[in-house]
């Protein structure tokens, strides 16, 4: 969602446009790879703006996840993070992610694989799927190197003794 339409759904439910909403969405949007805490908002908030307070970061966060700007996503790490609304697929689903156990990394999945198996769904239970959210886990490419890499010493040093 670009800036002019956030302007236009602000002024559309009476709320104004500040500089602390159009920051968080900059923030968000030049960010859209790292899933943002909302103090990871804040700190990088207060690089361009010193005097913000971390309040005004939540309630911030809080009017556009109700306006659907952003979303919250969560990774089972304890933390909500935040992402713009808009990186959807072509279904209408927002991505889905691949996070690695071994190092945190998150990886976006742009393309959406279920449209068969909700139209499926559909199909046999007249059930209409309007959303849903994928979480893979697993270990990534250089974290499956280091396991093997690990392996391969742990294996020569039992055939040494």
């Amino acid at each position: 969602m670009n800036e002019e339409k956030v302007k236009d759904l602000l002024r559309e439910k009476g709320l104004k446009v500040t500089s602390q909403r159009l920051m968080v969405l900059n923030i968000l949007s030049a960010h859209g790879d790292e899933h943002l805490t909302v103090e990871e908002i804040y700190d990088l908030a207060k690089e361009e703006s010193p005097e913000i307070g971390l309040a005004t970061i939540y309630r911030t966060v809080q009017v556009l996840l109700e306006l659907h700007v952003i979303e919250k996503v969560t990774f089972d790490d304890g933390f909500a993070r935040y992402e713009l609304n808009g990186e959807e697929t072509g279904s209408g689903h927002r991505h889905h992610h691949a996070i690695c156990t071994g190092c945190g990394k998150v990886y976006s999945l742009e393309s959406d694989l279920l449209d068969s198996l909700e139209e499926e769904v559909m199909e046999k239970l007249g059930f209409l799927v309007t959303n849903h959210e994928v979480k893979l886990y697993g270990l990534c490419s250089e974290c499956r190197t280091k396991n093997e890499n690990k392996k391969e010493v742990m294996n020569r040093e039992e055939r040494e003794k």
